[in-house]
C-alpha cells in the first residue's frame, strides 16, 4: 500500500508530474500562434469558445513545436530536464546537440510528446481540482446546490451527496493520470533522448583524447622527475664516497645536484600549471627540453653522476639538431633522458650513446635514429631486467606517436636501446 502511494505521491512522481507542467507551460507559446491561424480560419472565433475548435487548435500546435525541435539547444536542456526531474540515470541519456539527423528525429519525438502530453496534464491539473472541491463541498453548501454551475442532477436535492463521490474519483483520476503519464515519459526517455552511434563514437574520441592527454603528462612527470631522483640520488652518492680525496669532483656533482633540482622544479611547474589551466591538449602549451638546446647539458649532468658516456652525433642531412622538426627533437630528448636513466640504475659500466639522421631529399624519407647500449648489471642481487618499465613504455609511446618505434633489450652481450623517428617536414 505504501509502495503504490509512494508510485503515485512520492517526490519522484511529484517531480515528474512538475515535468509534465513545465511541458505544458512550453507549448503555450505555439497554441498562441496556432490560435491566430484558427482565428484567421474561423472569421476571428476564439480558440476556446468550443471544444472541438480548441482540439483543433491543439493539435495545430504540435508540428509548430516539432519542427522548432531541430534547433541544438532542444537536446541538451530535454536531457537536463529529464535527468533532473524524471528520475532517469544520466548514462542512459545522450549529451550534446544531436549530431545526426536520426537523432533530431528522435529529439523531435520527444519534444513533440513531452509539450503535448504535459499540455494535457496541465488542463487537467487546472481544471480537475477546483471541479472536485465543489462536488466534495457540494452536499455542505446549501448555496452551490441553488446556484447554476451545471452540474446537472448533482445540484438537485434528490442525490447531492453522491457528488463527493465522483469529486474523489476525478482527483484519484488526476494523480493515476499524471503519474501514468510521467512513468511513460521516464520509461522512453533513453529511448529518444539516449545515445545515438555518433554520439557513442564522439564520447569514445573524446575519452581517448583526454587519455592520450594524460598519458603525455604522465610521461612528462615521469621523464622529468625520475631521471632527476635518479640523477640526483647518484650524483649524491658518488660525492659521498669521493668527499675526502676529490673534493673538485664533490664541486661538480654538487653543481650539477643545483642544475638538476632547479631545471627540474621548472619542468614540474610547467606540467602542473597545464594541469591548473586545463591547456594540456596543445603538444606545445609548455616549454620542453630539446636535443639542439639540451643535450649537451643532459650528457654533463649524467656523467657527474659517475657515468661514462661516449656521445657520437651526426645531423646528416639536417646539418644541424637545430634544423630538427620541434616535436621530434622534444620526443628524441626525452627518450635519451630515459635511456640513460635507464643506464644509471640498472646497467654497468660505460654508456654508448649515438645519434644520427640518415636519408635525403634523394630518398624523399629521412629517420632520425637513436642507439645507446651498456653492458648490463650482474644477475647477483637484481631482479631480471626486462621491458616493462613505464619508461620504456613512455617512450616506445613518444615514438609510436610520430610513426617510429623502440626497441629495448640484450644485444650482443649488451643492453641496447634503439629508436627510428621518421622526420617529416620542417621547425613547428
Amino acid at each position: 500500500m505504501r509502495g503504490g502511494l509512494s508510485r503515485l505521491l512520492g517526490a519522484r512522481a511529484r517531480l515528474r508530474w512538475v515535468h509534465l507542467i513545465l511541458g505544458g507551460a512550453l507549448l503555450m507559446p505555439y497554441f498562441l500562434l496556432a490560435q491566430v491561424g484558427a482565428g484567421l480560419a474561423t472569421g476571428g472565433q476564439n480558440a476556446f469558445s468550443s471544444f472541438p475548435l480548441t482540439l483543433a487548435t491543439y493539435a495545430a500546435a504540435l508540428p509548430l513545436a516539432s519542427a522548432t525541435s531541430v534547433f541544438g539547444l532542444v537536446r541538451p536542456l530535454s536531457v537536463t530536464a529529464v535527468r533532473a526531474m524524471c528520475g532517469v540515470p544520466g548514462e542512459q541519456l545522450a549529451e550534446g546537440p544531436a549530431r545526426s539527423w536520426a537523432a533530431r528525429g528522435r529529439t523531435s519525438a520527444w519534444w513533440t510528446l513531452h509539450l503535448g502530453v504535459g499540455a494535457v496534464i496541465s488542463g487537467m491539473s487546472l481544471a480537475v481540482p477546483p471541479m472536485a472541491v465543489v462536488l466534495i463541498t457540494l452536499p455542505f453548501v446549501s448555496g452551490l446546490r441553488d446556484a447554476m454551475l451545471g452540474l446537472g442532477w448533482f445540484s438537485t436535492a434528490a442525490s447531492p451527496y453522491a457528488a463527493p463521490l465522483l469529486g474523489t474519483g476525478l482527483l484519484a483520476g488526476l494523480v493515476l493520470c499524471a503519474a501514468g503519464a510521467g512513468a511513460l515519459l521516464a520509461r522512453l526517455a533513453p529511448v529518444l533522448l539516449g545515445p545515438t552511434a555518433a554520439d557513442r563514437l564522439a564520447a569514445a574520441e573524446e575519452r581517448a583524447a583526454d587519455l592520450a592527454v594524460r598519458n603525455r603528462l604522465a610521461r612528462e612527470l615521469h621523464d622529468a622527475v625520475g631521471h632527476a631522483l635518479s640523477a640526483v640520488t647518484l650524483q649524491a652518492s658518488a660525492a659521498r664516497r669521493v668527499l675526502e680525496r676529490d673534493p673538485d669532483f664533490v664541486r661538480e656533482a654538487l653543481a650539477a645536484i643545483e642544475d638538476t633540482t632547479r631545471r627540474t622544479v621548472g619542468e614540474l611547474d610547467a606540467v602542473l600549471g597545464l594541469l591548473r589551466d586545463g591547456d594540456a591538449s596543445r603538444p606545445d602549451a609548455a616549454p620542453a627540453p630539446t636535443l639542439a638546446a639540451d643535450l649537451d647539458g643532459l650528457l654533463a649532468r649524467t656523467r657527474a653522476a659517475g657515468a661514462s658516456v661516449t656521445a657520437h652525433q651526426d645531423p646528416g642531412p639536417v646539418g644541424d639538431w637545430a634544423r630538427l622538426p620541434a616535436i621530434a627533437s622534444r620526443e628524441a630528448y626525452r627518450i635519451v633522458q630515459e635511456g640513460l636513466s635507464n643506464a644509471l640504475r640498472h646497467g654497468a659500466g660505460p654508456v654508448e650513446l649515438r645519434i644520427r639522421v640518415h636519408g635525403g631529399a634523394e630518398t624523399g624519407h629521412r629517420e632520425l635514429e637513436i642507439t645507446m647500449t651498456n653492458p648490463p648489471a650482474p644477475p647477483e642481487g637484481r631482479e631480471p631486467r626486462t621491458t616493462g618499465g613505464r619508461g620504456l613504455r613512455g617512450a616506445a609511446e613518444r615514438a609510436a606517436l610520430l610513426g617510429g618505434r623502440v626497441e629495448a633489450g640484450p644485444h650482443e652481450d649488451r643492453w641496447r636501446l634503439r629508436a627510428v623517428l621518421p622526420l617529416a617536414g620542417g621547425n613547428r
